[in-house]
């Protein structure tokens, strides 16, 4: 029943998805925690670019930013992101979308973690001279993730998930590979359970182990 699979390199497949979702995650920790802090922070011109890039980026399809970066960046602009063969230009274009997306649902996962910190701690850390930055990273932060992370792992879910939209610029992950066996085999339904079943691997257990350690860190209040 499964004899056709031999054809196809399922594992190398999702191995990209697996790289896609991975690099993605961690761009998009780090740019979500400086919206974060724009957010939060006492320069009114950073709050408003922060608030505008989270309302506007999160009411835009993932699909129409990952082809703006392939058609716009990449073939109007000719930014190639330093590689050199198309395969691997799209590859890091996918990344560079999801990370842009992503990273507006971290921004405001965050956020509502940095809401559950008592106001009182930051007026005694500014009270003993910390600054702006010393006070979110010192005190606000830490707490803030340990509070954040049942939603960032729901954040993670969603981008393990989207990264099947990189397949619209032609990244070789398993949504495209996908989309090749339905075209060259008769067998849509056993198809698509196989490659749903690979996403119930990698999405599963991340939601698992994620709420494990969500309630081991929570902060007990």
């Amino acid at each position: 029943m499964f004899d056709f699979l031999e054809d196809y390199d399922l594992l190398g497949a999702f191995w990209t998805t697996v790289q896609l979702a991975v690099l993605s995650a961690v761009g998009s920790l780090i740019w979500g925690t400086l919206l974060a802090a724009m957010r939060v922070g006492p320069v009114p011109l950073m709050r408003g670019f922060g608030t505008a890039y989270v309302n506007i980026v999160r009411n835009i399809p993932l699909t129409v930013i990952i082809l703006f970066t392939s058609l716009g960046l990449n073939q109007s602009l000719g930014i190639t992101l330093g590689a050199s063969d198309f395969e691997t230009i799209n590859f890091r274009l996918a990344v560079l979308g999801l990370i842009l997306y992503t990273s507006a649902f971290v921004c405001e996962a965050l956020r509502s973690g940095i809401n559950t910190v008592p106001v009182g701690q930051a007026e005694a850390a500014r009270a003993i001279g910390l600054s702006f930055g010393q006070v979110l990273s010192l005190v606000v932060l830490p707490q803030a993730f340990r509070s954040s992370v049942v939603p960032l792992a729901n954040v993670l879910i969603a981008l393990i998930k989207n990264t099947t939209v990189a397949a619209a610029i032609g990244v070789a992950e398993a949504a495209l590979l996908m989309k090749e066996m339905i075209e060259n085999e008769a067998q849509l339904l056993l198809i698509s359970a196989v490659i749903a079943f690979g996403f119930v691997v990698l999405t599963l257990p991340t939601g698992l182990i994620l709420g494990w350690v969500g309630k081991k860190v929570a902060v007990k209040r």
